[in-house]
């Protein structure tokens, strides 16, 4: 009984210690998603995440989507769980890891700095696709990719379809390595529908619907005032 609490307080530590080297902007566990979806497949695809074969395998999951559907949600709740099974992790948005990557390439430190994006078993890529790269920078994406390739899971979310990442990265053969690399051993989960964020009412506002409201401020309407 002894060797057993001890043990459950051993992995607890160590779960612990991998959430606060994660670099998570927040611990979302599985079970308190929030995530809903129309789909059947959907809702099954992301059940099958959760199980993290695909971690095991090494492969990667791809979450593509409009904004506030539940990408990063599920991104970082699938994070949390395989930091819960002994799995290292390290989240980061694709600007943040271009911006450092550039900065240690500028001081000759790039491949130390590589590493971190390296060593996790799990490497979380948030937005992808929200602001356009130059080529130098998609290069710097590409060594990640190419370099975890079969060797670490990534779970990525992304506001563009795949048919799109031509304009993000900015050269067409170099996506068209990135992804043939990315989706060799990779389950894409396609979430649609409104967003929570504007379902959520704003703080002092008990029933108001932000979504109903950005439809009607169109070009020249005048809103209401309050009350």
């Amino acid at each position: 009984m002894a060797l057993s609490e001890e043990l459950a307080v051993r992995d607890d530590r160590r779960f612990r210690q991998g959430l606060r080297l994660s670099r998570l902007p927040h611990h979302k566990r599985w079970m308190s998603t929030t995530f809903r979806s129309s789909r059947t497949s959907t809702r099954a695809k992301v059940k099958d995440l959760a199980t993290l074969s695909f971690v095991e395998a090494k492969a990667n999951a791809a979450l593509l989507g409009p904004p506030g559907v539940g990408k990063t949600h599920i991104a970082i709740a699938l994070a949390v769980a395989a930091c819960r099974a002994g799995y290292s992790i390290y989240f980061t948005s694709l600007d943040d890891m271009v911006r450092n990557l550039k900065a240690a390439e500028a001081a000759g430190r790039l491949t130390s700095k590589l590493g971190s994006y390296l060593r996790p078993s799990v490497l979380v890529v948030d937005e992808v696709g929200y602001q356009p790269l130059e080529r130098a920078e998609a290069n710097l994406v590409f060594q990640v990719i190419s370099k975890r390739y079969e060797k670490g899971s990534i779970i990525l979310t992304s506001n563009k379809t795949f048919s799109e990442w031509g304009q993000v990265f900015g050269d067409e053969v170099l996506t068209t390595a990135i992804l043939d690399r990315l989706l060799h051993h990779c389950e894409v989960v396609p979430i649609n529908g409104p967003s929570y964020r504007l379902k959520k009412p704003p703080q002092g506002h008990r029933t108001r619907d932000r979504s109903r409201l950005i439809r009607r401020l169109k070009p020249g309407a005048v809103p209401r005032p309050a009350g």
